[in-house]
């Protein structure tokens, strides 16, 4: 399979490592709106301006879209689904089904697949909560993310007047993890699921009591929340926290029986040294899967909940049988 990347920053950068791994894979080529000279691929694979992307119909049978949902997913991913099977990764929650009917319609009218969300939540973890949640319908499920660094939060710390730069870190609570995890049903507020811890640097001069009450207090993203700020060095936060570690777990806590006597406990965990470098392992297996869907005959929009779980795998319908099943 000809796969193209369509942008080159982390996750764009993920995908060409997670390519290169593939036996059935080749990279067609590195797709930037940005000056393709200035750009030096880590594997040698050549780099082409975005508008070259029509130019290519007939070498490239996968685009991997590698851009951000707040302003490039949503007129990307069906721009390109009308003339390629596309993949992305988008993750606006509450967007996702106007994104599908975008796609959708770009997509049938070319005859092509189209796999959006796709990475671990939206994606792995969507899956983690479908199956527990068909075997267990008697229950509640609950999402934990972290402990991670959440870059929309690290982002929102930064715009603060007086910071220089910034990590956050989503944290579960672990005493609402064990209530889960010993067959409670509890309801939590965000508050009891959730931890901020925030690591801020600040500008010289820089009032830091204005800038730690202006980060507690903000809405929507530390208010809900116990939030803890410590402001360390520039050099620190380069030395203990320039990576994207990420994960979480989704839980299913469930009853069976003909008087429901029986608890069950269905839990799914991540622990991810490199958030961007996992979704694009997921990106790429959802290539594949795309491939073979077009290759059936079909079309459209599609989530990985359409996804044959074998057209993800390299392995053949034997060796899955043989080892998997």
């Amino acid at each position: 399979m000809k796969i193209a990347i369509a942008g080159y920053g982390n996750i764009g950068k993920g995908v060409e490592a997670a390519v290169t791994q593939a036996p059935d894979m080749e990279i067609a080529g590195v797709f930037t709106r940005r000056d393709p000279a200035s750009l030096k691929t880590v594997t040698g694979a050549t780099v082409y301006g975005y508008d070259q992307l029509a130019d290519m119909k007939d070498d490239i049978d996968v685009v991997i879209i590698c851009a951000g949902s707040a302003t490039d997913l949503p007129w990307m991913t069906p721009e390109l689904a009308a003339s390629f099977n596309v993949i992305d990764s988008f993750d606006n929650h509450a967007k996702i089904p106007e994104h599908y009917a975008n796609v959708d319609k770009a997509a049938k009218a070319a005859g092509k697949v189209g796999i959006i969300s796709c990475g671990w939540d939206p994606g792995y973890f969507s899956l983690a909560r479908i199956y527990a949640e068909a075997a267990l319908p008697n229950g509640d499920s609950y999402t934990f993310w972290g402990r991670g660094v959440s870059q929309g939060h690290s982002d929102a710390i930064r715009r603060i007047e007086g910071v220089a730069d910034a990590r956050q870190y989503t944290v579960p609570v672990e005493a609402a993890l064990d209530r889960v995890r010993a067959g409670e049903h509890p309801e939590f507020t965000a508050r009891e699921m959730h931890l901020r811890d925030c690591y801020v640097v600040a500008e010289e001069g820089a009032d830091k009591a204005a800038i730690e009450e202006a980060i507690k207090t903000m809405p929507n993203y530390f208010e809900p929340y116990d939030t803890t700020v410590t402001f360390v060095s520039q050099e620190e936060l380069d030395k203990n926290h320039s990576g994207l570690p990420h994960g979480g777990s989704v839980l299913r806590s469930g009853r069976t029986g003909f008087d429901m006597e029986f608890n069950n406990t269905i839990e799914y965990t991540l622990n991810l040294d490199s958030n961007p470098f996992f979704t694009a392992s997921i990106l790429a297996a959802a290539a594949r899967a795309a491939y073979r869907m077009n290759k059936e005959g079909q079309s459209g929009a599609k989530t990985l909940f359409d996804v044959p779980p074998a057209y993800l795998s390299t392995q053949s319908s034997e060796e899955l049988l043989a080892h998997m099943l």
